[in-house]
């Protein structure tokens, strides 16, 4: 996925975001979301701290922290009292500015530096800023806000979900990378149908491509591209939803029950 497409599906995650908020009452912002321990407002809190540490030397506790996830609490913890309008417009000040930022980075070389991101490795400067927030902003609103308030979730399209999935795949790629397991000796393949689907092969040197490219897998994995960011990220058994495994089912059960997306 092009860059400059990729900032610009971000552009449009947004906005989405925005728009949901901005129809919130003040009891709606206190609701317990779908995110352990997070109010709706402490999620939004998480995503504008997230914008907002681009800017700030926080980045540096980012790119370094062997635990993101606890990192993302401290950040959130930090912002506890803030009454909801104030989480609110800090979230639309700042992820602003980075969609500013991401724009502008897709077009220049210095978006394929890499940078890394705590324990999950490291990425294209390009993809770290948009690809990341594109997939909290989509994994967020449409799995953990808008089903806790009963709230019909936003529609996507076909290059959202394909920025989602690609840095899914980045970093799951990684993961197995630095995990060892030793058991997965054989390439598996993970097709998902729908917008921004497509077929891609896990390798068992952690290398994910798309296609089938090398010969015939042990397993396939099928399901659904917009269940995928769900499942995949460990907010609902893949038993419980529409996946599908064709060859090899226990070393497909083996990968599938391991997977966990941060």
């Amino acid at each position: 996925m092009k860059r400059s497409e990729l900032a610009a599906a971000l552009r449009r995650e947004r906005a989405d975001m925005v728009r949901f908020c901005g129809e919130l009452d003040e009891a709606e912002w206190r609701v317990p979301s779908r995110a352990a321990s997070w109010r709706v407002q402490d999620v939004v809190a998480h995503l504008g701290s997230g914008c907002r540490a681009v800017f700030t030397p926080a980045l540096l506790t980012i790119m370094r922290t062997d635990d993101i996830e606890r990192t993302n609490d401290l950040f959130v913890d930090q912002r506890r009292e803030w009454p909801s309008a104030r989480v609110f417009a800090d979230y639309k000040m700042w992820s602003r500015c980075l969609v500013v930022v991401s724009t502008a980075l897709a077009g220049t070389p210095r978006g394929r530096l890499p940078l890394p991101l705590g324990e999950l490795g490291r990425f294209p400067a390009g993809m770290l800023l948009s690809g990341a927030m594109l997939f909290d902003h989509h994994t967020h609103l449409r799995f953990d806000i808008a089903p806790a308030l009963d709230r019909r979730i936003p529609d996507t399209d076909p290059a959202r979900m394909a920025g989602v999935l690609d840095w899914m795949f980045a970093v799951l790629s990684n993961q197995l990378k630095s995990a060892e397991t030793h058991w997965f000796s054989y390439p598996l393949d993970i097709v998902l149908g729908g917008p921004g689907g497509g077929v891609w092969r896990v390798h068992p040197d952690g290398m994910v491509g798309t296609g089938r490219a090398g010969g015939a897998a042990a397993a396939t994995v099928e399901g659904r591209a917009d269940e995928f960011p769900e499942w995949a990220t460990g907010r609902a058994p893949w038993r419980d939803r529409s996946v599908r495994i064709r060859g090899d089912a226990d070393y497909a059960i083996r990968f599938l029950d391991g997977v966990n997306v941060v």
